[in-house]
């Protein structure tokens, strides 16, 4: 748990200490070699919350063998959230991480590199909820001296959770902020028990309190429009990235994830809710399939259809985090050093995306 004031100083701390890749101009190599498994070894992909719908791209590319069709053996690492799944990349644990798009602004400001290959969300797909038992406030200006659950201390979720209570003029002053995982029966058990009076996480998480009637609707990014009305444009969210260096040593690893995972966006959508309820692991909804088959079809619209970043996307983000970091608006980011999207259209020709 974190008091407000050391809370931002921490904040700033961790989003400052996230890697950030960006190829020189935003462009990845042209010619691509063969990508081979037995030579170059596994790719391991560090993920904040496997089984929340916000990476489910990932989830449909390791179901369906995407990725071994792609001559891939892809190992995934799940962690509390996308702040951890990130170190897990920094400290040489994993190579890739699949988290929010955010952190590779965030870090390109500490001087590290990491480069956005594939974009898996057009929009958030997250929601600031607050307990209808343990706290039925009805705005974000009664949040003094409250706990927020959050995936982890400088994951998206504790991005937009600030985010959410700073605007039409509210405070941070007094809030805490507590780190409650990515797993959802964890962010669940913390809210009905009382351990926070508000959560900020993704479906299927937030549409199960919903359909049982146990929480009050703050702040939604579920959808493009609500989306777009938060952040005032395209804000990509959910991506694959990857320090430079990963990218420029293996530029066939690199394709050949972003085919796997442009072909898992392509699946989604014309999938089925029998499609999903058969590929999906039981696990992932919570209990509760009508909940996760309500949420999925909240939230598919955001879901890329290619993985291409929209052309609005990197500033539309950039903009959201200098409203927390205002001195950040006078930095030079290079934005086109954050993101590639030569990669998903060599595959997105590939699969006629």
């Amino acid at each position: 748990m974190m008091s407000h004031s050391p809370d931002r100083r921490r904040f700033g701390a961790l989003a400052l200490s996230l890697p950030l890749a960006g190829l020189a101009g935003g462009h990845a190599h042209a010619l691509v070699p063969p990508f081979s498994a037995a030579s170059q070894g596994r790719v391991r992909v560090a993920v904040g919350g496997a089984g929340l719908l916000y990476h489910l791209p990932l989830t449909i590319a390791r179901q369906l063998d995407f990725f071994r069709a792609e001559g891939l053996d892809v190992a995934v690492q799940d962690h509390a959230g996308g702040a951890l799944a990130l170190q897990a990349v920094e400290q040489g644990a994993a190579d890739m991480c699949c988290g929010g798009y955010d952190h590779t602004l965030r870090l390109q400001l500490q001087g590290q590199n990491h480069c956005a290959l594939v974009l898996q969300g057009r929009a958030p797909q997250l929601a600031f909820v607050a307990s209808a038992r343990n706290w039925p406030v009805r705005s974000v200006q009664s949040f003094k001296g409250l706990r927020v659950g959050v995936t982890s201390p400088g994951s998206s979720t504790h991005v937009l959770a600030q985010l959410a209570l700073l605007q039409d003029g509210g405070s941070l002053e007094g809030v805490s902020f507590v780190g409650v995982g990515a797993a959802g029966d964890g962010a669940l058990a913390a809210l009905r028990q009382g351990r926070v009076h508000a959560l900020c996480h993704a479906d299927p998480v937030v549409s199960v309190l919903e359909q049982r009637g146990e929480v009050r609707l703050l702040c939604d990014t579920r959808t493009l429009k609500a989306a777009q009305e938060v952040f005032g444009g395209a804000m990509p969210a959910s991506s694959l990235y990857a320090p430079r260096s990963f990218v420029q040593q293996q530029p066939a690893a690199c394709q050949a994830m972003v085919n796997a995972m442009v072909h898992a966006l392509k699946w989604l959508q014309t999938a089925s809710a029998a499609d999903l309820m058969r590929v999906v692991p039981p696990e992932h909804m919570l209990g509760d399939r009508s909940a996760y088959l309500a949420a999925f079809h909240k939230v598919r619209d955001t879901f890329s259809p290619d993985g291409l970043m929209p052309d609005d996307g990197p500033a539309t983000a950039l903009r959201a985090l200098t409203r927390l970091r205002p001195e950040w608006a006078a930095s030079r980011v290079d934005l086109s050093r954050t993101f590639t999207n030569e990669y998903a259209r060599r595959a997105k020709a590939k699969f006629n995306a």
